[in-house]
């Protein structure tokens, strides 16, 4: 590290302040260096909650590492660490990421009182009858009819679909979003998506091509689904 590279960089912003981390240096010399510059910051008492960012760069620190950043920060009364945000993942971390992120394909009707359960996508190349279910944490792509219950996003995530060639479903799940089933028939000549309309905050069903509009993440994925 050259002479002139700062060890911690403090930037106002306008949600609140960052600090930026060098991740060239040890880690004592950066708590040295946040506690010096932390002290002469010139923080009046009688400002608001100032919310804080850490960013670590390319750098991993434990959770006691982290905990030991916070409490520095705390000691400044109007400070409060918001986010620590690093380049570096575990490994656990990258094994759950890739879980989630992968397409399971199955290819089998689901009849009633079945229920299938993936992480991550799910390609269904078949039908869900009434009374079947399927489940998964990312996003649902049915090639067939859904006629039962469909769950994406089930651990939360409210920014996943669900796409079907035909849209009859008995429920739509997206996180903790319920709807019932749509009051018109669907022809069958697009495939339909159910998805979160955050502006009116519930399910909506709409032509696939029309979300893609709203969600362009999905494209790649269509291809893969389109192109086979």
């Amino acid at each position: 590290m050259s002479a002139n590279s700062q060890v911690v960089t403090i930037k106002g912003t306008r949600d609140g302040l960052t600090l930026q981390l060098n991740d060239q240096c040890s880690y004592e010399s950066i708590l040295q260096d946040l506690e010096e510059k932390l002290s002469v910051s010139g923080i009046d008492d009688n400002q608001p909650m100032i919310r804080v960012t850490i960013q670590l760069g390319n750098r991993f620190l434990t959770k006691d590492q982290q905990e030991t950043l916070r409490k520095i920060v705390r000691e400044k009364q109007k400070l409060v660490v918001d986010q620590i945000e690093s380049n570096v993942i575990t490994k656990d971390e990258a094994l759950s990421w890739k879980e989630n992120t992968e397409v399971t394909p199955i290819t089998k009707t689901i009849r009633s009182g079945q229920v299938i359960e993936v992480k991550g996508d799910l390609l269904l190349l078949g039908d869900i009858n009434p009374g079947g279910k399927a489940i998964a944490s990312g996003n649902i792509f049915i090639l067939g009819h859904l006629r039962g219950i469909a769950h994406a996003g089930s651990q939360g995530n409210e920014e996943a679909v669900i796409a079907a060639s035909y849209m009859k479903p008995n429920q739509l799940r997206i996180a903790d979003q319920i709807s019932r089933a749509p009051d018109q028939d669907s022809d069958g000549l697009y495939i339909e998506c159910g998805f979160v309309d955050k502006q009116n905050e519930a399910i909506r069903i709409a032509p696939l091509q029309d979300v893609l509009k709203q969600k362009p993440d999905l494209v790649s994925f269509e291809r893969r689904m389109l192109n086979g």
